[in-house]
């Protein structure tokens, strides 16, 4: 079996967000970045498969600059074996993503397409299932579990109401969610090691997909600060601190 896993290159999570003076969008010069914690799971998954005997190549594959080899290099050293980068510096929608991810599945026919839920950036939860309409492909969302059977999958989501558990048949898509395992932390020398792996560049315009904007951002702009708490100093001033709140909200 041979698996697709698509990640994405992200401002760190632990990194505090800032939004450009000129309310462009979110600042990410100067700033530490790493791959979506989502498309780490989606690695993982992939490479457990593979050490259990289920895969026989894990091929990685991310979309953006030059600077994205970094999220596909901690891909190789978790244990994928080549890499992909679909090289651009536009910033793309979901939906062009999904049609470039698209044209790789043709042309890598992998037996299963593994993807974070979605990423932490945009939070838009839009390219795995775009890629199954695409390619005309099964898919499970937010798994939480994969178990191989033969020539189907097994896979435990993630619902509103608890979990629910789906089969499908091969070839597949599935999206990871955060309980579907824990990350490793590739060691040093599997880092070093990772370098040498194959790492294919190619340009997005060797795909022949329309990556042109069907949206416009007017503005990003910050959250409002939140207020300043209070400290109360018995439960009947917060019950008439409630009350008050109360009678407010009826009078608008």
């Amino acid at each position: 079996m041979k698996i697709l896993v698509a990640i994405k290159r992200v401002v760190d999570h632990n990194v505090r967000i800032r939004v450009r003076p000129d309310g462009t969008g979110v600042e990410t010069q100067g700033v530490r970045m790493s791959m979506n914690p989502f498309c780490k799971h989606a690695v993982e998954a992939a490479v457990q498969l593979a050490e259990a005997g289920h895969a026989d190549e894990v091929v990685v594959v991310s979309i953006g600059p030059k600077t994205a080899n970094d999220v596909i290099l901690t891909a190789l050293a978790m244990g994928a074996h080549r890499g992909i980068l679909i090289e651009t510096d536009a910033e793309l929608e979901t939906l062009a993503i999904a049609k470039l991810l698209a044209k790789l599945v043709a042309e890598e026919n992998p037996d299963l397409v593994l993807l974070g839920k979605q990423a932490v950036d945009d939070d838009s939860n839009h390219v795995g299932q775009m890629l199954a309409a695409l390619t005309d492909r099964p898919q499970a969302t937010f798994a939480s579990a994969i178990k191989v059977e033969v020539q189907s999958l097994e896979v435990t989501r993630e619902v509103d109401f608890g979990r629910i558990t789906v089969a499908l048949p091969l070839p597949a898509i599935v999206t990871a969610d955060l309980r579907l395992n824990t990350p490793r932390n590739a060691a040093l020398p599997m880092v070093m090691k990772a370098r040498s792996k194959p790492l294919a560049v190619r340009p997005v315009a060797e795909f022949g997909v329309d990556i042109a904007p069907r949206l416009t951002v007017e503005k990003v702009s910050p959250p409002a600060e939140r207020a300043a708490g209070r400290t109360l100093g018995s439960v009947s001033e917060l019950a008439g601190f409630i009350a008050g709140d109360i009678a407010e909200m009826e009078a608008l």
